[in-house]
């Protein structure tokens, strides 16, 4: 382990110094699964995390995977944990979450074991259905849901009434939610009737119900909601309720996605 900034607590003897492939903790814990980077800096930071037996607390921390032994609540965390990937087709009435205090279905009912641990990119409401990203690659996650990125989710939202040009102009230019105005938005009318009409929406923000709170910002109300798309990651023909692994090109094009070169600025 090297020691790069003075918030870091001693190291022992057995710390590895100046091997060339040192790396920061906050990355290292991230690829090894143990949460997004937020998340395992809140472990660094309440000293939950040990190298060599040393409590660590700094999160410009160094260790080197090859020679540090990294541990958490007495376990060993290996820096070459595998990496999962799933995509799932979220039906309605299922709850995004580990666990539910109302004793709800979750989307963990409809996954099998080994998928317990993984964490999603991109929250789901209750009623809404379609794509929904998993995986234990917290560094991914982080880098997905982060607002700078930016990233594209396309929708299918059928609603109550049919919008006017002024409405529909609205949308596309940015409406008052909670949170404040949201950002410029891809709006198409697919089909019209007299009981309503669908929508395709394209975003790049991923605010708490938001699309539903956009349309009800012009008057009208969603009565079903599809993400049909996520970054580059595309729902397809996957049966509802279902979920597959990812391609090793779909996690290529995520992993472009995501690294520093391309981030949106």
């Amino acid at each position: 382990m090297t020691k790069s900034s003075t918030t870091s607590s001693k190291t022992s003897s057995k710390t590895a110094l100046k091997t060339g492939r040192s790396i920061r903790l906050n990355s290292f814990l991230a690829k090894a699964g143990l949460g997004s980077r937020r998340k395992v800096e809140e472990l660094i930071s309440s000293s939950q995390i040990m190298i060599n037996g040393v409590a660590v607390t700094g999160l410009s921390t160094l260790v080197d995977p090859e020679r540090d032994k990294v541990s958490y609540q007495g376990k060993e965390v290996s820096g070459k944990a595998e990496l999962h990937y799933l995509l799932m087709n979220k039906p309605r009435g299922y709850v995004v979450s580990q666990a539910d205090e109302l004793k709800r279905k979750t989307i963990y009912d409809l996954l099998p074991e080994f998928a317990g641990k993984l964490k999603y990119a991109g929250r789901l409401d209750k009623d809404s259905e379609g794509l929904l990203l998993l995986t234990n690659d917290g560094a991914m996650i982080q880098a997905l849901t982060h607002p700078s990125r930016k990233v594209e989710k396309v929708y299918k939202a059928v609603i109550n009434k049919k919008l006017g040009r002024y409405e529909l102009e609205q949308l596309r230019r940015g409406v008052q939610i909670e949170g404040g105005k949201t950002l410029p938005a891809g709006i198409f009318e697919k089909k019209n009737s007299e009981q309503g009409s669908t929508l395709k929406v394209v975003i790049k923000e991923g605010r708490k119900r938001q699309i539903r709170l956009m349309v009800e910002a012009v008057g009208a109300k969603v009565l079903q909601l599809r993400r049909l798309q996520f970054g580059p990651l595309k729902l397809g023909t996957l049966p509802l309720g279902t979920w597959r692994s990812l391609t090793h090109a779909e996690v290529k094009a995520l992993r472009i996605l995501t690294s520093p070169k391309t981030k949106d600025k």
